[in-house]
């Protein structure tokens, strides 16, 4: 059973010569040989019947090595049937666990296979391996692109995981290279499910797993992770490096050291107690700005105790290539999720726009079309439902139907895409009559026609509502379908009060399409041409929370470009109120920290507010007058796992974002 993610990262300790547990090539069976049948110690299937559709044959049309494999599957919207288990005979909680197999994925095609973290399947999924396309993205349910490789399609490659449970360091490698090292948001393995999700054809072959001890030394920090929090050109990285105790007495201070591009920048961490095996996600507070070009980055941890080299210096760095995207001059990209309150898998597209608008920064525009709730917008609603498959779905740009979780393909294919205009917005706002009027303009790049189309859409953040309607089905409450974004300890039906809600759309005009009188039938590079779009907004929609995305539609519908802006007209309030910019946070999920970013344009007075979902203030401070743009680190570990409301106010505007604590 496939609960589609993203992900990609790895990291862990190399193994030596070693026995297997389990190792199977398959030549020594018969074609048409079901394996749940034929080797039941250690196959099975999703529900336990062998020897049918959900089973998976011997077959010999490819092999690895010798003449046969096992071949999967799908053209099912949901996948399957085939649903193949390996069991790996017991919950590994310690040590280091090595999986490996060789796969084969048709041109075409893609493979899938996830790790369930219990014997009893269905209930935790520790980890998930895509393929497709030519690129392998691992994820553990929580976070996309823990590790990313490639693979070439109609080519055996193998696929390698090897955890460190004791540590809690994974690592993944494509044909015996290194593609990622990580923590794992689940820390234990039961067995591997094998299923072919739609559009799957793929073989596998000399599948095995191993378990050996793990024996702590004294000494020793190990870097399990490098995060740099960005992938482009223009949104600057703000690394997270997740460093763990990998020895046997407790670390109270250490340095970290990201090297890239010639420059280095060094954290220093003091006032630890870091326990043997625990972990922290050092959270750089410098922006370290990206360049264009494929390149190292590494990070080393270093002066541990205040003491040289550790008991074990062959852990202490990671090293990870990064290539930056470099957008197309003037590219904004447009995700539109259909969701509703009432669809059980939507918390997943709520989790996942939250992660690209903190990833992609001012390239995307995240758009959440409602259906069957409060939030509806009835031509939205009507317009996109022809274009996706079910719920939750969206579409990037206008393209195809892809889960909520996958975007980021679509996305980077698309910023890249030179826009055949570049546009711009204005606005007016009369607080009185709340009419607002935004002007969309278009400056052409390249030839156009009356083909194209402009449309204007408002969107809204902090979304709130009081009755049953706001209420969010979750079928991720009680973490049986994985961990999702904090969603798994909510309950299965959220109530009102305990969400929040953001990309809200809450209006488009002229219609889905667009408008079929934005440009005359011949437009020439060079040409500006502009349209005014008139708004009125109800009382309860909070006019600061108000994005308006202009978006113009290339003749075969797609959105060829788009711009995001706050409503322009609210610069007539105060010039204390114009200070403030936003906030970010980040990370999120976290554990021992969280960062609050400020963007301010001058000095002004900060509160902040940390509030359970119950509506209990757990902490507050009055920051008094704050110059310039800052950070608020929030010590996070000592608060119960949940979901938390981060409330910041700046001279009397007040924002609220979500925080789940691990």
């Amino acid at each position: 059973m496939k609960r589609i993610t993203l992900a990609v990262s790895a990291v862990l300790l190399a193994l030596g010569a070693q026995s297997q547990i389990m190792s199977e090539n398959f030549d020594a069976l018969n074609v048409g040989d079901y394996m749940g049948t034929v080797s039941p110690t250690y196959w099975t299937t999703w529900s336990g019947a062998v020897g049918g559709a959900e089973d998976v044959q011997v077959t010999d049309a490819e092999a690895n090595s010798g003449s046969n494999s096992i071949y999967f599957s799908s053209t099912g919207a949901n996948g399957g049937p085939q649903d193949v288990v390996i069991d790996f005979g017991q919950q590994f909680t310690d040590g280091i666990f090595t999986y490996e197999s060789a796969m084969y994925v048709a041109s075409g095609g893609n493979a899938y296979f996830n790790f369930q973290a219990t014997q009893t399947i269905g209930q935790t999924w520790a980890m998930n391996l895509n393929a497709d396309g030519g690129t392998i993205s691992i994820d553990d349910g929580l976070t996309a692109n823990l590790a990313v490789g490639s693979y070439t399609a109609d080519t055996w490659f193998t696929v390698e995981i090897e955890a460190n449970l004791t540590l809690n360091l994974w690592k993944a490698y494509i044909d015996g290279v290194e593609i990622g090292t990580w923590t794992n948001g689940v820390n234990t393995i039961a067995s591997a499910d094998i299923f072919p999700i739609n559009g799957s054809d793929f073989y596998v072959d000399d599948v095995s797993f191993d378990h050996q001890p793990y024996t702590l030394p004294n000494n020793n920090a190990a870097v399990s992770g490098l995060a740099m929090g960005s992938n482009i050109v223009g949104v600057d990285a703000m690394p997270t490096v997740t460093v763990v105790n990998a020895g046997a007495n407790a670390i109270t201070s250490f340095d970290v050291t990201v090297d890239y591009n010639g420059n280095q920048y060094t954290e220093n961490v003091t006032g630890q107690n870091l326990t043997s095996t625990s972990s922290m996600n050092v959270i750089y507070t410098t922006a370290i700005p990206l360049v264009a070009g494929n390149m190292n980055v590494t990070a080393t941890v270093s002066n541990v105790n205040g003491g040289g080299a550790d008991d074990d210096p062959t852990d202490d760095a990671i090293t990870i290539a990064i290539d930056p995207v470099v957008p197309a001059a003037g590219k904004m990209v447009v995700g539109e999720e259909a969701t509703g309150t009432w669809c059980q898998w939507c918390p997943r597209g709520a989790v996942f726009m939250d992660q690209f608008e903190q990833d992609f920064g001012p390239f995307w525009a995240g758009v959440a079309v409602h259906n069957g709730d409060p939030m509806v917008v009835a031509t939205y609603d009507s317009g996109i439902g022809p274009l996706i498959g079910g719920y939750p779905s969206a579409l990037v740009d206008r393209g195809a139907d892809v889960d909520p979780s996958a975007m980021t393909n679509d996305f980077y294919d698309r910023l890249q895409t030179p826009p055949t205009a570049f546009l711009s917005t204005t606005s007016t706002w009369d607080a009185a009559t709340r009419e607002l009027v935004v002007t969309v303009t278009a400056d052409f790049q390249a030839a156009g026609n009356s083909n194209y189309k402009l449309a204007c859409v408002l969107t809204e953040d902090g979304v709130t509502g009081t009755g049953s309607g706001y209420n969010q089905s979750n079928a991720y409450a009680g973490g049986g379908n994985g961990v999702m974004g904090g969603y798994e300890l909510l309950p299965s039906s959220v109530p009102a009060a305990q969400m929040v809600y953001d990309h809200v759309a809450r209006a488009i005009e002229p219609s889905f399409g667009g408008d079929a009188t934005s440009f005359p039938a011949t437009v020439n590079a060079g040409e500006v041409h502009s349209k005014d779009y008139t708004f009125t907004l109800p009382v309860d929609w909070d006019e600061q929370e108000i994005h308006i995305v202009g978006m113009m539609m290339d003749p075969n519908g797609r959105i060829d470009n788009a711009t995001s802006s706050a409503i322009h007209a609210l610069a007539s309030l105060s010039d204390l109120e114009q200070t403030f910019q936003g906030f970010s946070l980040y990370p999120n999920p976290a554990s021992t920290v969280a960062v609050v970013k400020v963007e301010l344009e001058a000095t002004s007075d900060v509160q902040l507010r940390l509030i359970d979902m119950s509506g209990k203030e757990v902490a507050a401070r009055n920051y008094g007058a704050i110059e310039a743009s800052s950070t608020i680190q929030l010590n996070t570990a000592e608060l119960n796992a949940g979901v938390y409301l981060v409330e910041l106010t700046v001279n009397g505007q007040r924002m609220t974002k979500r925080l789940v604590i691990e």
